[in-house]
């Protein structure tokens, strides 16, 4: 495979500037926001001139106890056919846990979770990355996360554990630098470490992104210009590798195309500063199919029982409002809850625009007390039709036309009748099955 070069992040908004962007050769596109029977025109147009198309995706799973689902591994390969892409991407996280076996039904983050680095954890991790390897036409690569909480009693450092996944699994990795700078504010992490144990001739490609610092947390936005200390660490990467690819992320907030390629540019002048300043960069070699020979190792039910019960007990913490599981920072557990439940209000307005507009100023409170009391446990999606069951069954809206649009538009999309008040109130008395 030839190398990717210069990429960015396509989303719809900014789609048509993308296409005139100058000197970009690749793009990359969350996998589930693509239908490979009907591709936006902006990326068929991409393709037809050559532009190679990534599908990333982030609803797998691999770091969760359970096994990557049939129905979405093939939707993943399914795009990467229908796009022709030499390779697809996911991400070394939980993003749901429960089911049986945890007490817990099952629970949706709708975010990327760190999984804890732990033998347990790794061992599940390489049979669901093997898992995936064979159920994919192209190469996997998988990319290290941002987090605001470590676990307790990890076992090994981000470099150790990305160094035995590949060691094991022959996975290639997408490194974000930004995720690297995130974890080193919010845990303490050297990023330089980080890159001197990682087996750099397995990346595959390079994201950078923005984000923003309050109160001591760094959170990863994908919404503001990346910083000079991100642009430091790929340059520190590039001086010992250079990269196949790298790729700037944006993912709200869009700036002018203008403020875009400034970006671009200040990437590639990071990484040729890190390629001159080096004495003779490793080079990454080709992608080749990465599925190592061999059978897996299998991994024991019991690490998977472990691995789900912990992730269980942390997510319902972080969703529901239960008990903070010992040896975690209740403060940083409190963060973490607060943002899970901002981000779900932000996409259900995205994904649901009409509740906004009905519920007006009101939207972002009540959902938010919704959030506090609800777990999500089907997409965001189901979410905004819960939310708005919720709403009519406590009686709202207070304004009577505001409350007959709102159930006019359950209505369309869910059943004949949204739960009474008294329905509810009855639901919660009777036992549970």
């Amino acid at each position: 495979m030839e190398r990717l070069g210069t990429g960015i992040g396509w989303r719809p908004e900014i789609a048509e500037a993308v296409e005139r962007m100058p000197g970009i050769d690749w793009v990359e596109a969350v996998a589930e926001n693509l239908c490979p029977g009907h591709l936006p025109e902006s990326l068929l147009r991409l393709r037809e001139r050559g532009v190679t198309v990534v599908p990333h995706g982030v609803s797998l799973g691999l770091g969760g106890a359970d096994r990557p689902e049939e129905a979405r591994l093939t939707a993943l390969a399914e795009r990467a056919e229908a796009l022709g892409s030499p390779l697809v991407t996911e991400h070394i996280a939980f993003v749901r846990a429960g089911g049986p076996g945890t007490g817990s039904p099952v629970l949706e983050a709708g975010h990327l979770l760190p999984v804890p680095r732990t033998r347990d954890a790794l061992d599940v991790l390489c049979a669901n990355v093997r898992a995936a390897q064979a159920a994919l036409p192209v190469p996997l690569a998988v990319e290290n996360i941002a987090a605001l909480l470590a676990w307790p009693g990890e076992e090994m450092t981000e470099g150790q554990f990305l160094y035995d996944l590949v060691d094991r699994t022959g996975v290639r990795l997408l490194i974000d630098v930004a995720n690297l700078h995130t974890n080193h504010v919010n845990r303490g992490e050297d990023p330089a470490r980080a890159l001197d144990e990682l087996p750099v001739e397995a990346i595959a490609y390079v994201h950078v992104a923005g984000g923003y610092e309050r109160d001591g947390v760094w959170h990863d936005s994908h919404a503001h210009p990346v910083p000079p200390r991100v642009l430091d660490i790929l340059t520190d990467l590039a001086g010992r590798v250079r990269p196949p690819g790298v790729l700037l992320e944006r993912d709200e907030n869009f700036p002018s195309a203008a403020e875009l390629e400034a970006e671009l540019r200040a990437i590639g002048e990071a990484v040729e500063k890190g390629a001159a300043g080096a004495a003779g960069s490793t080079a990454v070699s080709p992608l080749s199919p990465s599925r190592p020979d061999g059978a897996p190792a299998p991994v024991s039910e019991a690490a998977r029982e472990r691995l789900g019960r912990a992730q269980t007990a942390l997510l319902s913490a972080l969703v529901a409002g239960t008990e903070v599981p010992e040896g975690f920072d209740t403060v940083r557990v409190g963060v973490q809850a607060r943002a899970l439940a901002a981000k779900r209000a932000s996409v259900v307005a995205k994904v649901a625009p009409e509740l906004r507009e009905i519920l007006g100023g009101d939207y972002r409170a009540a959902f938010l007390a919704y959030a506090e009391a609800r777990a999500m446990s089907g997409g965001y999606r189901r979410d905004a039709l819960d939310f708005a069951a919720q709403v009519l069954g406590d009686g709202g809206p207070e304004d009577a036309r505001a409350r007959r649009r709102l159930r006019r538009w359950w209505r369309d999309r869910a059943a004949p009748t949204p739960p009474s008040r008294l329905t509810r109130a009855t639901r919660r008395l009777l036992p549970r099955p």
